[in-house]
């Protein structure tokens, strides 16, 4: 049999995504291309429009996904087929089975009868000799002698079959075995599957304890029904060691098909056995097995609309509107240990800080108005950032007063200050504000929040900023590369200043990275602003690949070229430069 297997065929995947997607192959492989080239997305969606005919990001991210379930595929068949070669099993037949298949589980569901097994009641029953009895059981043809004496041929208490009991007690969990790897049956069941009710039962002892899960103690409805949102619930109160979820069939129903297709021959000798075997594969093997696939791929389901939801969430609050360049306030509210104040010009630059105690225990209110109302003065303040975490409604309801009987020229906003704690603690923070408090440094983003959502969010990991009420319990790779994408998305959608962006925005723009965001910004603070585009190829270890990709998202405002501060990409200068002047 030949020893390398390769079942990644390119033109059968494009027509496949093409078929997917409902997009010609022509688009599909244009876009293949070009990320196999090592372009970004975001550039392909923009300046790559004729090779793809315009397919958006959303078009490129599904078309590069299928490509990565297609590959993830191919690496899992080859992976297969050489193992079933090796146990000199892999027949034409079923190679074409396995490299035709489209499907992840019915993958594993064909591999099932050939994968190695953990030590099993089957696989000790074979040790012992018993797989020819298992053999004349599932033939279930008319025996040429006594039961027992049948049975008695495979009795050998050295190998621990003490009786012909245990001899048919051996051979019947090797049936069970097989007759649960039965791809036709397992696939039968699965589809009865989805008509089940999912179950949720309290454990024992837990009702008084677990009170935010009581409604699912004693829960159930239709599978195909739940809500992605209440089966996740349900998955934590699972986790939490609080509920077991079950699936509900009609199992009379399913043990008499599975007793008509397994029990050929009634008249057999063993068909009493058989039978009681058949609840035994039904009950031990087949429907832990079922329920476990059912549940898991629910469970990816769930996860995949919540993570969209998620997705759709961290958007809206990249995109939200800035506030521009304006002196800014920012308030970090709190009770014992006061209100972290911190004040930022229209640049984000940290100017000073000071702490107030306007909410209980100590209730300072003159003393905090003073503070303020000199802050506002000295400064010229025109906005208040007020974090919306403990205390913020004391405190809004105090800085609210304030501007009313002073009747300040300011305007006050609730700021969502999810993650602003994991920003200030993190090495960034501290290289930016490396002589200040935390809880300083804290009050300092919430004041960037609001002047530029997206700059200073992205300084701080997608999960932290607060996108969903199950972002924990979903899978957690998928979510970090679904909201990854949606920074980049927004941060390219919107273009950065090059002069003015920090290491962590421009991380986040196509084809730079980390890395060479560093490097940008060192080399900003060496040699000053960069007065146009080109400039950029003077940053160590970035090289043409990167500036072609990077650089149509890069703004260069008051520079040399001001196509610079547009999103013509440079190799499309010499167009627009062509157009006749008026």
């Amino acid at each position: 049999m030949d020893d390398s297997f390769n079942c990644f065929h390119l033109p059968t995947v494009i027509a496949d995504i093409g078929s997917r997607l409902q997009l010609d192959a022509q688009r599909i492989q244009a876009a293949v291309e070009l990320l196999d080239a090592g372009n970004t997305i975001p550039f392909i969606a923009r300046y790559r429009k004729e090779a793809t005919k315009s397919l958006d990001e959303v078009a490129l991210r599904q078309v590069e996904d299928w490509l990565h379930f297609h590959q993830e595929l191919a690496q899992r068949k080859n992976t297969i087929l050489k193992t079933i070669d090796q146990q000199q099993q892999l027949t034409p037949e079923l190679r074409q089975q396995i490299e035709q298949c489209w499907d992840k589980n019915a993958l594993e569901e064909i591999y099932l009868p050939y994968k190695p097994k953990r030590r099993t009641r089957a696989t000790i029953a074979r040790e012992r000799g018993l797989q020819p009895l298992a053999d004349i059981l599932l033939a279930q043809k008319p025996i040429e002698q006594s039961r027992q004496r049948l049975l008695q041929q495979f009795v050998d208490p050295a190998k621990d079959v003490a009786d012909p009991q245990a001899a048919l007690a051996g051979a019947c969990d090797i049936v069970a075995e097989v007759w649960s790897e039965d791809a036709a049956m397992r696939q039968w069941m699965f589809e009865e599957s989805q008509h089940a009710m999912i179950r949720s039962q309290v454990k024992r002892g837990k009702k008084s304890d677990d009170s935010k899960f009581e409604m699912y103690f004693d829960h159930q409805e239709a599978l195909k029904k739940i809500p992605s949102h209440r089966f996740l619930a349900m998955k934590r109160a699972e986790a939490e060691g609080v509920v077991n979820l079950s699936l509900l069939f009609d199992e009379d129903a399913v043990l008499r098909k599975l007793q008509r297709v397994w029990v050929t021959n009634p008249s057999f000798e063993f068909a009493a056995e058989l039978r009681d075997t058949v609840e035994d594969c039904f009950r031990r093997l087949l429907l832990p097995s079922i329920e476990t696939s059912v549940l898991s791929q629910l469970k990816e389901a769930a996860d995949a609309e919540a993570i969209e939801v998620f997705a759709k969430n961290l958007r809206e609050l990249l995109l939200a509107a800035p506030a521009g360049p304006k002196v800014t306030m920012g308030i970090d509210p709190g009770f014992r240990t006061g209100c972290k104040v911190a004040v930022v010009d229209g640049t984000g630059k940290f100017l000073t800080n000071t702490t107030i105690y306007p909410t209980p225990p100590k209730s300072d209110i003159d003393g905090a108005e003073q503070t303020l109302l000199g802050l506002i003065q000295q400064y010229q303040i025109e906005l208040i950032a007020i974090g919306n975490g403990t205390a913020s409604r004391e405190t809004d309801q105090f800085v609210s007063k304030l501007i009313k009987q002073h009747r300040l020229p300011v305007t006050k906003v609730m700021v969502n200050e999810s993650g602003a704690s994991i920003y200030s603690a993190s090495e960034l923070a501290v290289s930016e504000y490396p002589q200040l408090d935390v809880t300083v440094r804290g009050a300092i983003s919430i004041a960037h929040r609001l002047q530029d959502p997206l700059a200073e969010l992205v300084k701080i990991d997608a999960k932290s900023i607060g996108v969903g009420q199950y972002q924990h319990d979903v899978n957690q790779t998928a979510l970090k590369k679904s909201l990854d994408r949606e920074v980049e998305s927004c941060v390219n959608s919107v273009g950065v200043d090059l002069n003015m962006a920090s290491s962590a925005l421009l991380s986040y723009v196509a084809g730079i990275g980390p890395k060479l965001a560093a490097n940008i910004v060192k080399f900003r603070d060496e040699n000053g602003r960069f007065q146009d585009r080109s400039q950029i190829n003077k940053v160590p270890k970035l090289g043409n690949k990167a500036f072609v990709q990077a650089a149509g998202f890069l703004r260069i405002r008051d520079g040399r070229n001001p196509l610079d501060n547009s999103a013509v990409h440079p190799e499309s200068y010499y167009v627009v430069e062509k157009w006749p002047s008026r």
